[in-house]
């Protein structure tokens, strides 16, 4: 349980023990626990389908937007691979991010791409930059397609945002993890579903059924990879975790600076 008290300036918050912590307002501890609540708020309402990018819904929250944009401007990499486009907006939120760098493009990979967002993406300014891949992650198919389109010695970060089940994020970190250049990132979205099991819109497996089990499994066989934070570029405040919708989701190729 957790009790906001503003006139008083503090946060109180049950232990497991039966006991409260309380907590001044003004420190980490305070806002973790507050974050926490509002992400688990915001998702019984939906907050994150109330957002577009350049006129295409996007459907994340924008702290995860706003973290990924610094890890692509540093990265500066020549290919951004999502599997998942939905509406398209995440995958216009890159294509624009690598017009600014001059550099890049998007695939976008997704079982299936309705009519409607297909001519909505296709006709989009930024349409130029990026490519759609019809047909499952998984399926031989299409991962050989998305190879043939990297050329070889580019820099490439991939962005797993399909499919959550663990299985199947299993999968595409088996898939895709040879494509991510080393110093490059592979990013396993939307781990939250592990802290929200049992609200709305969850199911009832969702404690275990997640990408962070998968990432877990992976990283146990994968010892070229690592999780690893992006970072914060630029914090002059008390924060140092970030508020997420992709908790335990970069896992960066070692190689680039491990050299």
């Amino acid at each position: 349980m957790l009790t906001i008290d503003e006139a008083r300036g503090q946060v109180t918050l049950a232990q497991p023990d039966g006991g409260e912590a309380v907590y001044p307002m003004d420190s980490p501890q305070a806002f973790e626990a507050v974050s926490k609540a509002w992400l688990r708020c915001g998702w019984d309402v939906k907050y994150v389908y109330g957002f577009t990018w350049m006129g295409r819904p996007i459907i994340q929250l924008p702290e995860d937007m706003i973290r990924i944009q610094e890890v692509i401007w540093r990265l500066a990499p020549d290919v951004v691979i999502e599997t998942g486009v939905a509406h398209g907006g995440s995958l216009v939120f890159y294509a624009g991010l690598l017009a600014v760098l001059g550099k890049g493009r998007v695939i976008g990979v997704d079982v299936e791409i309705r009519p409607h967002n297909r001519a909505a993406i296709e006709s989009h300014p930024m349409a130029d930059r990026i490519t759609l891949v019809e047909g499952s992650s998984v399926a031989d198919s299409t991962i050989d397609a998305v190879r043939a389109m990297i050329k070889p010695g580019e820099t490439v970060l991939v962005i797993l945002d399909s499919n959550h089940t663990r299985d199947h994020v299993a999968g595409e970190l088996g898939l895709y993890g040879p494509l991510v250049s080393p110093g490059s990132y592979l990013v396993a979205c939307d781990g939250i579903m592990a802290q929200v099991a049992g609200a709305p819109r969850s199911q009832p497996d969702w404690a275990w059924n997640n990408p962070i089990t998968a990432v877990e499994a992976f990283l146990v066989d994968n010892k070229d990879f690592v999780l690893e934070e992006p970072g914060f570029a630029f914090n002059e405040g008390s924060v140092r975790e970030r508020v997420t919708y992709w908790p335990k989701s970069f896992l960066r190729r070692r190689g680039g600076h491990d050299a």
